[in-house]
């Protein structure tokens, strides 16, 4: 190997020897609440499909039915020849199901922050962003050439401060939060985020990737679950986690999603969604249209884990949705308590650093609506013998 490319193997090494390397697993059948890996049946705990929808039958034949009617792919771009009556339906669908004027259809979640932050905010522009903020809103924030100003996680006072610094700067000014934060399970307080941002004159985007399906009525999100209807700038989703399927979406009024559709770099360059996701997309909304059954039950099962972690004496932070985080510590710890959860048949992998903060590695329970209350007993218990175990917990 060439000294210019020895950093490689080198970087490989030390991810390795500080425990951070991530072993990829394969699954070997249908996405669930119990899947197959290396040959063996195994309860999945560690997947984004909160409603069970990935597999769900009713999807899978509305992407089976719209193939034949028009084909798999869209052949272009949405602004050239790839926008098709399908896509046109769903923004129409996920704009209500929203409760805003209206809805650009993206090909992921990444690619609407991507799509959103840029066309809103440039160099000389600030932008206000939350601490603990998904990679895809930073990295989106970095792409814009605004100057980032990072305010203290979920502080609204926090941000005021920020704001306050900034006051006298006439100049376009962007407060981008997560509705629900992926790795802690918390809620933004998005009421009193949108108070600030209004007082000092500032836009209001937020990230509803983990509250699409999860929070508000039926799964409409955090500005349902707040009543902040219309008083949020830009709302970003996500359709490959309670949605079960894949792709992004921005919506809020008509002129700005008109906006986007002109400025959004993944919507000029990169090719539409497939016609079987956005079948699949379509089915799904009108499942969560239809009833709140899925959603109920979500919230039942990760109430009765979290009881049941918390009994076995489990650190499991303050998540205030259902997800669980299992917090160990180092990250060696974590690896080797995924590893041995893996034995005894249980899919639910490790989160280190740079994902979480050093000293706050953790197995992330990722409960769905899928799983039966019996599954969820067998895992807390499961999970409090390995600890016992590995001396993790008293014996």
């Amino acid at each position: 190997m060439s000294v210019e490319k020895r950093f490689i193997r080198e970087e490989l090494e030390r991810l390795q020897s500080e425990g951070l390397y991530t072993h990829i697993r394969t699954i070997e059948s249908a996405q669930g609440p119990w899947v197959t890996i290396e040959g063996r049946r195994r309860l999945n705990l560690c997947s984004n499909n909160y409603l069970g929808l990935c597999s769900d039958r009713r999807i899978c034949d509305r992407a089976r039915a719209m193939i034949d009617i028009y084909g798999v792919g869209p052949g272009a771009v949405r602004t050239i020849a790839g926008t098709m009556s399908p896509h046109v339906e769903l923004e129409r669908k996920l704009a209500e199901f929203k409760g805003t004027e209206a809805a650009m259809l993206v090909q992921s979640g990444f690619c609407a922050n991507l799509s959103a932050i840029p066309p809103l905010v440039g160099k000389g522009d600030l932008v206000f962003s939350d601490e603990l903020n998904h990679a895809s809103i930073i990295d989106a924030c970095r792409l814009s050439g605004a100057t980032i100003l990072r305010y203290p996680h979920n502080s609204p006072s926090g941000l005021r401060e920020v704001l306050e610094s900034r006051k006298a700067e006439a100049c376009r000014k962007l407060v981008v939060t997560d509705g629900v934060f992926s790795m802690d399970g918390d809620i933004a307080p998005l009421p009193d985020l949108v108070e600030a941002a209004e007082d000092y004159g500032a836009m209001i985007m937020v990230d509803d990737a983990h509250g699409e399906g999860v929070l508000g009525r039926g799964g409409r999100g955090i500005v349902d679950h707040f009543g902040l209807h219309g008083r949020v700038d830009v709302e970003v989703g996500t359709l490959s986690k309670a949605f079960g399927v894949v792709g992004g979406f921005i919506s809020g009024t008509a002129e700005l999603v008109d906006y986007l559709r002109q400025k959004a770099r993944p919507n000029l360059f990169s090719s539409a969604l497939t016609v079987p996701d956005v079948a699949a997309n379509l089915a799904s909304v009108e499942i969560l249209q239809e009833s709140d059954e899925l959603v109920r039950k979500l919230w039942s099962n990760g109430k009765l884990f979290k009881e049941r972690m918390k009994g076995y004496g489990f650190n499991i932070g303050n998540s205030q949705t259902p997800i669980t985080p299992v917090i160990l510590g180092e990250a060696a710890v974590a690896k080797a308590f995924s590893a041995r959860l893996f034995e005894e048949g249980i899919f639910a992998q490790a989160i280190a650093f740079p994902t979480v903060p050093k000293g706050t590695a953790r197995i992330r329970v990722m409960v769905s609506a899928a799983h039966e209350p019996s599954d969820l007993e067998m895992a807390a218990e499961v999970f409090a013998r390995v600890a016992r175990e590995m001396n993790l917990l008293p014996a």
